[in-house]
């Protein structure tokens, strides 16, 4: 009886179930909830199966010298702690016995990462970062066989390297096209975190174009990126190479859901440069730059805020034979439109260096075509300091007073010593001008988009403003050029 009474109740909930699920369906088409966008989670064992034979792990050994000492931290670590300046934790895990004192030099590991394979003849990529100061490349394959590695090239700007190894019919990956990777897009990546081969992580796309470097717009993804992942590839769902992983941000030490991956189209350019020379070469023309904000891009006419302002023009340069000056933006170059100041590195970069390319600036209120010739870029030359020049007589007219300048006429010795042609010294400052960031020892080189060769010149544009409204200052402080905005008080 008992058993016929658990029968009926379980008969009775299966038909409430039923009924309620029956009910459900019944519903009219426009009750029923809105599509599902998201229809389950992926599955990535297939794209482990295709791509992870092309992903390699890669040891770097070093030379110790005689009198290194016994031990030393954990190798593995190291490239973590090496690339994000992050100091050597206390009590970390000795690696081994160093060369006694007065031995021969060996390798030692030093450092572990991951790289892919770009060829079937053993042409690999990794990170740049991952190969620096090795004295001895071990690459391991998914089969694990070890091969020595030659390093072929690599790029400390993009953190760009190709290595190769002796060996036929390697699995290589396929490259995908950035273009149509999309925000929210999963992705996945195989690499050596802490020494792990073929450790697989996935994530999404969080964002593009990431402007962490002057030559690269990086992939942000939350996919768990640790030390060793370095090298290794970004896949997408087709299983499609689209970056290299790079960097992580860490405030911890650990992954903290943002990584940073190289796009494998510019990878690509970096590889193939590589690959041909050993090297890269960029074009340059000449100047620094800065962002323009939005505020001194309605002060001056320019509307939108879009382009590089720029804040200092070497002598000699590409840019300064062109005649571009320090407060022009660069709006256009080469045909490309420079919609922030980071486009325009990249932009330069990219040209080859002795193309002659169309330049458009904003310079006081109207553009202007110019002509310039792309140079190769040459290390930084460092910037030598030139401060303000020390004033002859002050001036203190009613117009500058009511700015809060205090200012005086520039020598010509002194616009010769500040590589400037015209311009106004800046003695004191107070009230709108000091609120403005105007400092003792700058030169205003223009009021309004109009130059003040002199300080009449200055009085005068000052007097056909309207002393309500905000004006635009552009002044150089040092070797650097920049806008400010002065609001009068009120």
């Amino acid at each position: 009886m008992k058993r016929d009474i658990r029968y009926v109740l379980a008969s009775g909930l299966s038909a409430l179930v039923l009924g309620a699920g029956a009910s459900m369906m019944s519903l009219p088409a426009q009750a029923q909830p809105g599509g599902a966008i998201v229809h389950g989670l992926p599955d990535f064992t297939a794209l482990v199966e295709q791509a992870g034979p092309s992903v390699v792990n890669i040891r770097t050994m070093a030379r110790a010298s005689a009198g290194m000492g016994e031990t030393g931290p954990d190798e593995q670590m190291l490239e973590f702690f090496r690339r994000f300046g992050i100091p050597i934790p206390p009590g970390m895990t000795p690696r081994g016995p160093r060369p006694e004192r007065g031995g021969n030099d060996e390798a030692v590991p030093r450092g572990v990462g991951s790289g892919f394979i770009l060829s079937s003849d053993g042409m690999i990529m990794t990170n740049h970062h991952v190969v620096e100061g090795a004295d001895e490349l071990i690459v391991t394959l998914a089969d694990k066989r070890e091969f020595k590695a030659k390093l072929v090239g690599s790029d400390q700007r993009t953190d760009v390297a190709v290595v190769k190894i002796e060996a036929t019919g390697l699995n290589a990956v396929r490259i995908g096209d950035v273009n149509r990777l999309r925000v929210g897009e999963w992705v996945m990546a195989i690499g050596s975190p802490f020494g792990l081969e073929n450790t697989v992580t996935a994530g999404i796309v969080s964002a593009k174009q990431r402007d962490t470097g002057d030559y690269l717009p990086f992939i942000q993804t939350d996919v768990a990126i640790n030390p060793g992942n370095s090298g290794g590839p970004l896949l997408n769902m087709r299983g499609e190479v689209v970056g290299i992983n790079s960097q992580i941000y860490s405030r911890s030490g650990g992954f903290q859901g943002i990584s940073f991956a190289i796009p494998i189209d510019e990878a690509m350019r970096v590889a193939e440069q590589l690959k041909a020379s050993g090297r890269v070469t960029r074009g340059r023309i000449g100047v620094r730059i800065d962002q323009v904000s939005k505020e001194v891009a309605e002060s001056i006419g320019l509307g939108q805020p879009r382009g590089a302002l720029v804040r200092a023009v070497e002598p000699d340069s590409p840019a300064a034979k062109a005649g571009i000056e320090a407060g022009d933006i660069i709006i256009r170059f080469d045909g490309k439109e420079v919609e922030k100041s980071a486009d325009l590195p990249r932009i330069v970069g990219n040209t080859r260096p002795g193309t002659r390319a169309a330049i458009t600036v904003f310079r006081r209120g109207a553009k202007k075509d110019l002509s310039i010739t792309v140079a190769e870029l040459e290390p930084e030359r460092s910037a030598s300091s030139s401060g303000g020049a020390p004033a002859t007589p002050p001036s203190a007219t009613v117009n500058a007073k009511a700015l809060g300048l205090t200012l005086a006429e520039l020598s010509a010795a002194q616009k010769k010593d500040l590589g400037v042609q015209s311009g106004v010294a800046v003695l004191a400052v107070e009230g709108p001008a000091a609120r403005a960031g105007l400092r003792e020892g700058d030169v205003i080189l223009a009021v309004a988009n109009t130059e003040t060769p002199n300080l009449a010149e200055f009085d005068k544009v000052l007097s056909r403003l309207d002393k309500t409204r905000a004006v635009n200052v552009l002044f150089r402080r040092g070797e650097w050029v920049q806008y400010v905005v002065i609001r009068p008080m009120r």
